[in-house]
C-alpha cells in the first residue's frame, strides 16, 4: 500500500476543506459580543495558502524537475481560480434570489439613495487614491493606483486599468497587477471588519434595526399593492437556469466611447440576472421563488469555500506584503477601503437615514465586495443586507470602471 502523503496535503480538496473546518471552528469564537462567524474561513485559509505555497511552491520555482503539485500551485495558485468563481457564482445566484422578492419595493421606497452610494464610495475611494499617489515618494504610481481595484475587490475594475496603462507598457501592466493582488486581500480584511465593528463603534443596536426595518418594509409593502408570489422548497432547473442566464447577462460588453467596453462580469450578471428572475418569480413550470432556509444553506456553504479559496490563493501575498515592500501598498488599501467605507456610512446614515440592515448591505455593493456581503448578512442576522447589495453594486461597478480610467489620465508625479 503506498500513500503520496504531499499529494494528499496539496489537493485543493483537501486544502478547501480544511480551511473551511478550520475557519468556521474560528468563527465561533467570541470576544466580548464579537466573533468571526464564517468570515472565519478567510483567516485561517490565509494561514493555511502561506504555509503550502511557501513549503510546497516555492522550493521549486524555476526548477524544470518540479513535482507535479508544486508546478501547478506555481502556475495556478494554492487553488485554480476556476474553483474561486465556481463558489462565488453559486453565492451569489442564491442572494439575487434571496433579495429578489423586495427588490420592487427597495427600489420605490429608497429611488436613487443607492445611486448616489455606488458613485460615492467608488469616487472616494478613487480620490483618496490619487491623493496617495501624489504623496508616495519612492512608490511606483501604476502599483499604487493599481491598489485602488484590490482594495475595493473588482475584477472588471482591474481590466479597466490594465487596459488604460497598456499604452506605457508591460511593465506599467504589471506594476497595476501587482497593486490590485496586494490590495485586494486587504480590501476585503477592512470591508469585513468594518461591517462587524460600525454597530460596535456607532453603538447601533443591531436587533432594533432589525425591527424598525421589517416595521417599514411591511409598510412600504402595503403601500405599493406587492402581490405574494408562491414558493417553492427547491427548484434545481430554476437555480441553474439563473446561472445561466446571469452569466450571459454578465458576458454582454457594451461599448462606452473613450470609456472603452464595459461589462458587469460573472458576479455582476448573475447578480442582476437572480435579482431579476426572482422579481418575476415563475416562467411556465420554472421557479425563482424558493424557500429562505434552502436558499440560505446554498448561500452560507458557498461563501465559506469562496471566503477558504481567497485566502488560499492570496495568503502568501498578504505575508510577504507585511514582510517585504509589499506592506506599503498594503497600508495604501487599508486607507482607501477604510475612506471609502466611512463616506458610504456617514451619507448613507446621517444624510439618507437609512437604517444599517439596508445600509450594511449598500457599503458592501459600493465597494463591490461579495465577501463582504456575506460578512454582512452573518452580522446582522439576516439576509435582508442583500437587498442595499443588489441595488448598489451595478453603479458601483460603473464607477469603479469610470474612475479607473480618469485616475490613469491624471498625472501621478
Amino acid at each position: 500500500m503506498e500513500f503520496d502523503w504531499e499529494v494528499w496535503l496539496t489537493s485543493p480538496y483537501i486544502l478547501m476543506s480544511a480551511a473551511v473546518f478550520t475557519g468556521v471552528l474560528l468563527g465561533r469564537l467570541k470576544i466580548g459580543r464579537f466573533s468571526l462567524g464564517i468570515s472565519g474561513t478567510l483567516f485561517t485559509g490565509l494561514v493555511i495558502g502561506w504555509f503550502v505555497y511557501e513549503r510546497y511552491a516555492l522550493p521549486y520555482q524555476g526548477k524544470v524537475d518540479a513535482p507535479g503539485y508544486a508546478a501547478g500551485m506555481l502556475a495556478n495558485g494554492v487553488v485554480h481560480i476556476d474553483f474561486f468563481y465556481l463558489f462565488l457564482i453559486l453565492f451569489v445566484a442564491a442572494v439575487g434570489l434571496l433579495a429578489a422578492r423586495d427588490l420592487g419595493v427597495v427600489v420605490r421606497k429608497y429611488g436613487a439613495k443607492f445611486v448616489v452610494l455606488g458613485f460615492l464610495i467608488t469616487f472616494t475611494g478613487a480620490a483618496v487614491t490619487y491623493l496617495m499617489a501624489l504623496v508616495s515618494p519612492g512608490q511606483d504610481p501604476f502599483a499604487v493606483a493599481g491598489v485602488y481595484t484590490g482594495a475595493l475587490t473588482s475584477s472588471p475594475g482591474l481590466g479597466a486599468a490594465i487596459e488604460a496603462v497598456s499604452i506605457y507598457g508591460r511593465e506599467a501592466e504589471a506594476a497595476v497587477g501587482a497593486g490590485y493582488a496586494i490590495g485586494y486581500p486587504f480590501g476585503v480584511l477592512v470591508v469585513i471588519l468594518a461591517v462587524n465593528f460600525i454597530p460596535l463603534i456607532f453603538g447601533i443596536d443591531l436587533k432594533e434595526e432589525r425591527d424598525v426595518f421589517k416595521r417599514e418594509m411591511s409598510e412600504a409593502r402595503a403601500a405599493t399593492g406587492a402581490k405574494e408570489i408562491p414558493e417553492v422548497s427547491f427548484d434545481i432547473a430554476g437555480f441553474v437556469l439563473t446561472i445561466i442566464v446571469g452569466y450571459t447577462i454578465g458576458s454582454i460588453k457594451i461599448y462606452m466611447g473613450p470609456l472603452g467596453f464595459f461589462s458587469l462580469g460573472s458576479t455582476g450578471g448573475v447578480l442582476i440576472g437572480a435579482l431579476i428572475l426572482g422579481y418575476i418569480g415563475q416562467l411556465g413550470g420554472i421557479h425563482f421563488r424558493m424557500n429562505n432556509r434552502i436558499l440560505g444553506v446554498i448561500r452560507r456553504i458557498s461563501l465559506a469555500f469562496f471566503l477558504a479559496i481567497v485566502g488560499l490563493r492570496y495568503g502568501y501575498r498578504v505575508f510577504d506584503a507585511l514582510l517585504s515592500g509589499g506592506a506599503y501598498l498594503a497600508f495604501v488599501s487599508l486607507v482607501v477601503g477604510s475612506a471609502a467605507i466611512i463616506a458610504g456610512y456617514m451619507v448613507g446614515r446621517h444624510l439618507f437615514g437609512l437604517n444599517w440592515v439596508m445600509l450594511s448591505g449598500a457599503i458592501c455593493g459600493g465597494m463591490t465586495s461579495t465577501p463582504g456581503l456575506g460578512a454582512a448578512i452573518d452580522a446582522v442576522g439576516s439576509d435582508d443586507p442583500a437587498s442595499g447589495y443588489g441595488a448598489a453594486y451595478p453603479f458601483a461597478l460603473l464607477g469603479m470602471v469610470v474612475f479607473t480610467i480618469l485616475l490613469y489620465r491624471l498625472p501621478m508625479n
